[in-house]
């Protein structure tokens, strides 16, 4: 397990796409990741009504710690000799990382029974990609007369490789059609090759890492 803790990583309130991109680089230049990022996974939730209830998150005022995001945004690092998947997340209140069967169970909690609006999504990206590709010039902060909703991190906007200014919706977007329902090999291909990634449902996020491994 990592020595790092969450003070030390670049983090603004509601901004979970940039500050995942920069856990991620901050994770490959410390040596607790590959140096590529290749054991890093971006994963989005999200779903159709844009309503996800998340446990143990830091911004909740409830005492179990549930908020409905619109999405959220983690990264999950695929398991190195012999320990577990880890989950870092920096808005959740629980260990940092926390393992991803932990994080499933208390984060998660896919065996609470949520009407299907609430039912989550996840789009997983291969994080290589993701730091190649990810842009966000941060409009979907903004209301209709232009003013911020939220604080902008100080640092300038992520651009794309390839000069991209923003396509964080496309990441964002998450539907239940777009779910794979099955675990077959080319699924697992697509993750290192698809600049979105794959989506699949909420129960599928530990059957999946266990396919990766």
């Amino acid at each position: 397990m990592s020595n790092l803790e969450v003070s030390q990583f670049t983090h603004t309130p509601f901004y979970c796409e940039e500050n995942v991109y920069f856990l991620l680089k901050k994770l490959c230049k410390d040596g607790v990741a590959d140096a590529d990022g290749s054991d890093l996974f971006v994963v989005f939730i999200s779903n159709d009504k844009k309503q996800i209830p998340l446990w143990h998150q830091k911004a909740s005022t409830r005492a179990d710690g549930i908020i409905l995001w619109d999405y959220h945004v983690i990264c999950i690092q695929r398991k190195r000799e012999g320990n577990s998947h880890l989950v870092w997340d920096l808005d959740s209140s629980l260990s940092f990382p926390s393992p991803l069967t932990s994080y499933v169970s208390e984060t998660i909690r896919p065996s609470f029974q949520l009407f299907s609006e609430y039912q989550r999504s996840f789009r997983i990206v291969h994080a290589p990609i993701f730091l190649r590709f990810f842009a966000s010039d941060r409009r979907h902060m903004k209301d209709s007369v232009g003013n911020w909703t939220a604080e902008p991190p100080a640092y300038e906007p992520i651009v794309s490789e390839d000069g991209t200014i923003h396509n964080l919706n496309e990441y964002m977007e998450i539907h239940a059609s777009d779910e794979s329902t099955n675990m077959e090999a080319n699924l697992i291909n697509s993750v290192f090759t698809h600049q979105l990634g794959v989506v699949i449902g909420e129960n599928q996020l530990e059957e999946f890492f266990s396919q990766i491994s």
